[in-house]
Parts: C-alpha cells; sequence; structure tokens
C-alpha cells in the first residue's frame, strides 16, 4: 500500500505545550529536525540503540529510559563459535540515566550496579562506550560530511505517537573486549546502525525492524506492524550516503515455528530477503514490562528503489531483521 509522507526540511518540536503530538511534526526527515520535547509521566519512551556488525562479531547495546525502569544491556554475538554474552542493567525509576531531546551532537549515560554506558555524538560520529562485566566496547561511528540518517514521525493518536531516527552503514573502528578476549575493529566491513527513539506508546505493540548495511555507504532501513495504518513508514534506501525514502506499507513473511528461515520483505518498490546465520532470542516478565524477541542476523538479497526509479541491488549487506512484541505499565484505559 503507498502512503504519502511529507518531508520535513526545517526545525520542529514534537509535542504541542499541552504534551499532545505537533501535528507539524508528522512526516520524515533526511536529517534530525525533530525536537522531542515530551511531558508527562507512564510509557513515555527514550533510547538509543546502536547495533554493530562485524566480520567476527555482532554488537547490540542499548540505554534506555521507560519512565519507572532504565533498562539498559550489550549483546555480544561471536560469529566464529556462535558463542553469546549478554549483560544488562535495570534501574528503578530510571535512575543514572541522562539523554538529549535531539538527535546529534550530545551525550547519552546510563550508569547502575557497576555498569556503564555511554554515547557521545558530535560532527564526525559517535562514540561507543560500554562497560559491564567479561564485556567492554570502546569505538567510533563515523559519519561523512553530507551522509543521511532517516526520521519519521508515527502517529497513532494525539497522545501516543512516536519519533525514531533510523542511521545506516556507518564504519566503526575501535576495540570489543569480550570474555578476556580483546578484538580489534578496524573499519573494514565493520558498520554500525543508529535505532534513536522518543515517544509514548501504547500498552501493547508489535513490530518488525530490518536494516542492513555494506560498502560504498549502502544500506537499506524496513518497517512493520507497528507503522501500519498511520500514513507512516520507516522504509528507506540508502544509496553512496543518500537516504531515498520508500513510501510503501511492505509484507512481511517469515515462519514464526522456524525463525533462521529466510526473511522477505516485498512490496511494489522493495523485494529484500535476509538469509540468518544466527537467531537471538530473548524474553523478559517483570510484571510492569514484558517482551518477546526474535532478532536474526544474517545476510541481505533482492533489490529495492530509488527516487529516481534504480534498481539498488542489496547483495551483500549484512544486518539483521526482528519480530519484537511488549507491554508495559500502565494498561490503557
Amino acid at each position: 500500500m503507498p502512503t504519502t509522507e511529507r518531508e520535513i526540511t526545517e526545525p520542529v518540536d514534537l509535542c504541542r505545550p499541552n504534551g499532545r503530538l505537533n501535528p507539524d511534526a508528522v512526516g520524515w526527515t533526511r536529517r534530525p529536525q525533530h525536537r522531542a520535547n515530551l511531558r508527562g509521566w507512564g510509557r513515555t519512551k527514550r533510547w538509543e540503540y546502536w547495533g554493530i556488525v562485524t566480520p567476527t562479531h555482532v554488537v547490540g547495546t542499548v540505554l534506555s529510559s521507560i519512565d519507572y525502569a532504565g533498562v539498559h544491556g550489550i549483546y555480544v554475538l561471536d560469529r566464529r563459535t556462535g558463542q553469546e554474552t549478554d549483560r544488562g542493567a535495570l534501574a528503578p525509576l530510571a535512575r543514572g540515566v541522562s539523554m538529549p531531546a535531539h538527535c546529534g551532537p550530545g551525550t547519552a549515560t546510563a550508569e547502575h550496579a557497576g555498569m556503564r554506558w555511554q554515547f557521545t555524538t558530535d560532527d564526525h560520529g559517535t562514540r561507543l562506550r560500554v562497560t559491564a562485566p567479561d564485556v567492554e566496547l570502546d569505538v567510533l561511528a563515523s559519519r561523512e560530511p553530507g551522509h543521511e540518517p532517516m526520521g519519521v514521525v508515527v502517529p497513532w493518536s494525539h497522545r501516543l505517537f512516536q519519533y525514531t531516527v533510523k542511521d545506516l552503514a556507518l564504519p566503526v573502528t575501535g576495540r570489543l573486549v569480550v570474555r578476556g578476549e580483546e578484538v580489534a575493529i578496524d573499519g573494514a566491513d565493520s558498520y554500525a546502525v543508529l535505532d534513536h527513539g522518543r515517544g509514548r506508546w501504547p500498552y501493547r505493540m508489535t513490530w518488525n525492524w530490518a536494516a542492513g548495511s555494506g560498502s560504498g555507504r549502502r544500506g537499506i532501513q524496513l518497517g512493520g506492524k507497528w507503522t501500519d495504518g498511520t500514513g507512516s513508514t520507516e522504509n528507506a534506501v540508502l544509496v553512496d550516503g543518500r537516504m531515498h525514502k520508500i513510501g510503501e506499507e511492505l509484507r512481511w513473511e517469515y515462519d514464526r515455528t522456524d525463525w533462521q528461515r529466510p526473511w522477505r520483505i516485498h512490496g511494489a518498490t522493495v523485494d529484500a530477503t535476509l538469509h540468518p546465520f544466527h537467531e537471538r532470542a530473548s524474553r523478559t516478565n517483570l510484571g510492569v514490562l514484558g517482551s518477546e524477541t526474535h532478532q536474526c542476523f544474517g545476510e541481505w538479497s533482492g533489490w529495492a528503489t530509488t527516487d529516481d526509479g534504480e534498481r539498488v541491488d542489496l547483495a551483500g549487506l549484512v544486518g539483521w531483521a526482528e519480530e519484537a512484541r511488549q507491554r508495559w505499565y500502565p494498561p490503557d484505559r
């Protein structure tokens, strides 16, 4: 299903003074333009998630605030052995969490139970530093001049909405220490993806997210379920650092009984398939928060269409596709 989405080119507040969604904020951007002036308490979500894929490892790290808790973590997959290392922290009332209202220059930090996350962004990129038991990460995700992320506001209602920025194919350099082994990350075939999120969410939500990155500043960004019927999508293809918006609700086909079978995401302007090499499954039930996520890492094939109708080959991109189901307190009334 095609959508008609407005490109926003000037700075705009996400919310009105009363905390409701600002209608002028609904649309998409090629660079961050939104100020997340969120107000109120209860299911107000703020997060910074980074996914990194190297020839030998996959890393996912997040710091977040959901008002009544700060939920932080770092996950490492050794692609050579299949060994997973997963460390996390749950901070009551999101104590020790600090995040800027803008996506861009600034610092997001979280500290709890002897673990620390610090993501510092300037005009050249973002330095990611994480310290947790058995894991230490210190890398730079670099942005070249003119590199374009994609931002979009998804409106469920005037009261519930989400602003997200996805930034793809950022070369990574630095070091990872996991279980006593130090791994140098030299930027060759190593890429980072940012998921920056600010919004107010429904009690229950299911979403799909997929991303892929490769050489030549190429990438693919796809989403589903959570945007359906809103008039907004988070679909785009990156070519030579230029973001091409895909204004179409896509069909997702995958096997929930065998997550490592190929995932196909397609429509009139995209036909992309992820061929998984590993599944990460996680479940959480904390009373106020429940979730189940299946994230499959793999290699992409297929094609996507640019603004001028050119078909871009997705072969050689690496990344992931996922299904996540979440609920959090308080229930809708």
